[in-house]
Formats: C-alpha cells, structure tokens, sequence
C-alpha cells in the first residue's frame, strides 16, 4: 500500500509514517517544515527508517506537485494545517490560506489521480464552536454537560468560532462533499485532544505536552479562563488505530464523520492536570491565570 502524509513531520503525521513504515508500506512524507519541532521528527524518522521512506519539502499551497506525489496512492492522511486559534486571530488569511485552501488542494489532487485514493482528514471540535446552547454544570475542579453524560454527538450543529474554526470547518465540509460530488472516498475526523510522543506543545496548542514540558523545566504556566475547561483526551497510539480501522473498514466509514476523542473516563480539566503533575513531581507549579481565549469550550 501507498500511503502519502501531508504535514508527515508534525506530531500526528510523523507518528502515523513511523505505524506505515514499520507495517511495510510505501510511505511518502510531504511537509514544509514550518513547525517548530518538524526537523527534529524528520531526522527521527530519517535515523530510523533511513532509505524506507520517500521525503518532499513540499507546501499543499503549491499545487504543481501535489498530484504526482499522490498517483498511485492508495491512503492519503491529511494532517497538514495551520493549528493554533490564537495565530488565526492575528493571521486569518495565512490561516485561511493552509486550512481551508491547502485542503482543497488535496481533494482536486486526489479527485484528478487516475485511481480514487482515500482522504482521512484531521479536523478539529472547534467546529462545533462554543456550543452555548447546551447546558454547562460548574463541579468543583471541572465542567460537565448537564444532560450529555457520555458526551456530544455527530448531530450536533455545526458553528464555526474563530478564523481557525472557519478554516478547518471550511476544509471539513469540503472533504464531506468530495465524496457527495466528486467520489472520492474520505473521512473526518474531528478531533479532541491528542497527545503523546514527538508532540512539542506550546502555549497555543498541543496543551497536554505544553503543560508536562512546563512543569519538569519548571517554568511558569499561564491557564487562559478558570482552568475548569475539560477535554477528553486521546494518546496517540490510539488515533493511529482510528486511522487502521477506517482504512479497513473503507466502504463503510467513506463520506463519514467521526468525533474522536478519549471519551468520557478520559476527559481531564486544565487543574486536574496541574493536580496530577503537582503529585508526581511533589512541589507547587508557578500558576497564573489570564482572561479566556476566543472560542474556547468549556467542555
């Protein structure tokens, strides 16, 4: 099997090209190495791997290559993106230009190879945007949803919040309808928190690590609302066999849309973590709190 990765040195992307090559597959990484920590994943990959696995210093906004990288192709994992709400807000069109753009890119390359490969998308619960309307129960050290015990599901309405939310609800939609209009076999999914190994976490995004890395360096960390806010949280591992199963299982999960997440035994709050770090490393963290972030959920 062929498989190409678009953004295959970020964390997600370079975690799923080390799952394809070790399985035998022919496996192609596309990235333009603009995240920090890119080069150090490719070298990873490249020290491991050397000469099993095909690497293009390529941007998916640059269309001329995207085609001849993916013929003959059989998988294609789109997780190249702009990924932080914070750069979106203060780069919408750079934002709007890799997320949504860059996406159809890949879609028109995939829809004109002579053989269909599939597309799985990464896409995010931003797209669900503040969901306000759902009611939100304050406990002790986290929110909870009222009357969604095991969470929110597939159904719910779509409200794109902030330039990132646009971008990547955008992308989202154009993968679902790929497959309305076009027949090429694709999947979303939309994400929770993922984390796990080569993920360097910043304060924008990728909080998990962010906030491990802050407190064995002992730096200060800033927590933007109450610390409350709860997600469910998925290791990496298991979003890779995500990524199995839908390939497997691909006459049946095509045009399909997936929240993914750790579910609800998985869903921690910012404090839980910050409690749970404190325990393990047996001293108070250097805690400060900010106002909140646009579009953030509290669950």
């Amino acid at each position: 099997m062929k498989v190409l990765i678009t953004g295959g040195a970020g964390f997600i992307g370079s975690n799923l090209a080390w799952h394809f090559i070790s399985e035998g597959h022919k496996v192609v990484v596309l990235d333009n190495l603009s995240r920090k920590g890119s080069e150090k994943n490719l070298l990873w990959l490249k020290e491991s791997f050397e000469g099993k696995f095909s690497f293009f210093k390529e941007d998916i906004r640059d269309t001329e290559k995207l085609k001849d990288l993916m013929e003959g192709a059989d998988l294609i994992c789109h997780t190249a993106a702009q990924v932080a709400v914070t750069t979106s807000v203060d780069e919408p069109v750079t934002d709007f230009e890799v997320n949504a753009r860059g996406t159809l890119n890949v879609l028109e390359a995939a829809r004109k190879c002579s053989k269909k490969p599939m597309v799985i998308f990464t896409s995010t619960n931003k797209v669900y945007g503040k969901m306000d309307e759902i009611e939100v129960v304050e406990e002790n050290d986290r929110y909870a949803y009222a009357d969604f015990p095991h969470g929110i599901s597939e159904h719910q309405p779509l409200d794109f919040y902030s330039p990132y939310g646009c971008s990547k609800g955008c992308a989202d939609q154009y993968v679902k309808d790929y497959y309305r209009i076009y027949g090429v076999p694709t999947a979303v999914l939309r994400m929770s928190c993922i984390y796990g190994p080569r993920q360097f976490g910043n304060e924008d995004q990728g909080w998990v690590a962010h906030f491990i890395i802050s407190a064995v360096r002992n730096r200060p960390l800033t927590i933007y609302g109450d610390g409350k806010q709860v997600r469910d949280i998925l290791f990496i591992s298991d979003l890779i066999k995500a990524f199995d199963l839908i390939y497997k299982n691909r006459e049946r999960a095509k045009g399909e849309v997936f929240n993914i997440g750790g579910g609800p035994n998985n869903s921690i709050s910012l404090l839980n973590l910050v409690d749970w770090l404190e325990r393990r490393l047996g001293r108070k963290l250097d805690i400060s709190f900010s106002d909140w972030r646009p579009g953030d959920q509290k669950v």
